[in-house]
């Protein structure tokens, strides 16, 4: 990977360009411009009706082609919208023309003219004014494209490397914009969620980022400290807790929607900043949280793809309600025949390296993670059309309610579509005798080298003494979510920009790095 600050020869002659533009006393980076249209909107403002006397339109956008024909020039300009074609000609610019000789692609600028339609069909600005908004000092890697005589196209060169695109996500959205589609339907992702809990009564809250413990799920945190404070923070994992405080607090139904951060690996799903939506409803259970999130999904699909029924790698997946819904024990039981729940340890270790998993490995898990692991060598990827996952096993759900029918298994859900999971929910653990000893078993499990494990929340029981009411909740990991929506294989594809090591660091990145 080059050094940034290196010049090349193409560089140091726009730089070149930039100082005979100062020469003749044009500002090589603009303060503003007034335009009047997008290029679309310039497009639709052309009628063949009016043959040469189109109307005059000011637009602003960068250059994404450039031609030059001697004493005339065409151009493509490329703004939000689209893209427009425009024409310079010297002898209409007149003194313009030397400002016009001195651009680049990719530089920015803004022109005034009138429509016409060119011999050629397109709909194109006859420029009359030119002003140079922003000169391009780097030009961005778009390459050529070959038309191949069965009509297929062929990139050579460009930005084409997958670790340069993640790093420089700014020329990556520059020459691909197709890829800042995925943004918008991003940001009506959240817009929506937004919408669905305000219309049901949820308030929108914020909770800290920084905390003094860390809980809400099984992961490693990132740690910092307060000098002030002289104490340790850490940065969240999840939001879950004290938005639960809040709960006991009086609001009866609150939502968030934010970062959180874990220390752990890094792989097509996961990366260490994500986002989350969760939200926590008084006097509700998990299965009144899973009919509400069966109405999100389906009604974000239905706004944000036009439809229910959507093709994904490669897969035909249906969101119509209602989903499929499955126990753990009894799915697990259906794809392979073993009863999690009165099988011993060993047995469970056996399926795991039965299935190829290391025994070193196998051997090490125990209690919930080995649950955990035999249901993702199980039943996990059995789970294309969206399904819930009901009713784990105690030892899985340190923070959720005992099932009323059955005391070994917890009021639980996951969602899964495409083998992928997209939401977990509890009827929520309010009895704070039992959930500081759950507490307890968590503690013990960290002291036997469970890193994953939970702290001990005090402060979190003494909310809970106070008196939690029966309540549901949920987290839904958005960036997953995303990706399900625009058919992405990596989570680094529905963030704008994900974690990444130092630049000039790539010797280092592992397999899963690059995800």
């Amino acid at each position: 990977m080059t050094d940034p600050g290196e010049r090349t020869y193409v560089e140091e002659a726009r730089r070149d360009k930039r100082a005979r533009l100062e020469a003749i006393a044009i500002i090589p980076f603009a303060y503003r411009y007034a335009r009047t249209h997008l290029a679309a909107e310039a497009l639709l403002a052309w009628d063949d009706a009016l043959g040469d006397h189109g109307p005059t339109v000011s637009v602003a956008g960068r250059l994404a082609a450039l031609r030059s024909q001697g004493k005339t020039v065409f151009a493509h300009l490329e703004d939000v919208s689209g893209r427009i074609q425009l024409y310079f000609k010297r002898d209409v610019l007149a003194a313009a023309w030397s400002l016009v000789e001195l651009l680049d692609l990719d530089d920015h600028v803004g022109v005034t003219g009138r429509l016409f339609r060119t011999r050629a069909g397109e709909v194109t600005i006859w420029v009359e004014r030119v002003e140079l908004l922003t000169k391009s000092l780097r030009p961005l890697p778009r390459g050529k494209t070959e038309t191949l005589p069965d009509g297929r196209t062929v990139l050579h060169g460009g930005l084409t490397d997958p670790e340069l695109r993640y790093r420089q996500r700014y020329a990556d959205f520059a020459v691909h914009p197709e890829l800042r589609q995925i943004f918008r339907i991003r940001a009506r992702v959240i817009a929506f969620a937004r919408r669905f809990l305000d219309d049901r009564g949820f308030l929108e809250v914020e909770t800290p980022i920084l905390q003094p413990l860390y809980g809400g799920a099984a992961a490693r945190p990132f740690t910092t400290r307060h000098r002030a404070l002289d104490m340790p923070l850490y940065l969240r994992i999840a939001d879950e807790l004290y938005l639960k405080r809040l709960i006991v607090g009086g609001f009866e139904r609150v939502y968030e929607i934010g970062h959180d951060f874990r220390n752990e690996g890094m792989d097509r799903t996961h990366n260490p900043e994500f986002t989350m939506l969760e939200w926590y409803q008084a006097y509700a259970d998990y299965i009144d949280i899973l009919e509400m999130v069966q109405e999100l999904l389906s009604g974000m699909v239905q706004e944000c793809l036009g439809g229910l029924q959507h093709e994904r790698h490669g897969v035909r997946l249906d969101f119509t309600p209602p989903y499929r819904r499955v126990s753990f024990v009894a799915g697990i039981r259906e794809v392979c025949g073993l009863d999690v729940l009165t099988a011993n340890e060993d047995v469970l270790r056996s399926f795991l390296t039965g299935r190829g998993e290391p025994p070193d490995a196998v051997r090490a898990l125990s209690g919930g993670r080995l649950l955990d692991e035999v249901f993702k060598h199980s039943l996990e990827p059995t789970l294309v059309q969206p399904t819930f996952v009901l009713d784990y096993p105690k030892a899985l759900s340190p923070l959720a309610k005992p099932h009323r029918d059955d005391a070994r298994l917890t009021e639980r859900f996951e969602l899964f579509v495409n083998g992928t999971e997209l939401a977990n929910a509890f009827s929520e653990l309010n009895d704070p005798d039992d959930q500081r000893a759950r507490f307890e078993d968590q503690v013990r499990q960290r002291d036997a080298g469970d890193e994953e494990a939970h702290q001990l929340d005090a402060d979190y029981v003494r909310a809970l003494e106070y008196g939690m009411p029966p309540t549901g909740g949920v987290g839904i990991g958005v960036d997953r979510l995303v990706m399900l929506l625009t058919d992405q294989s990596s989570i680094r594809d529905v963030i704008l920009f994900p974690a990444m090591r130092p630049e000039g660091d790539r010797h280092r990145a592992t397999a899963a790095d690059e995800g």
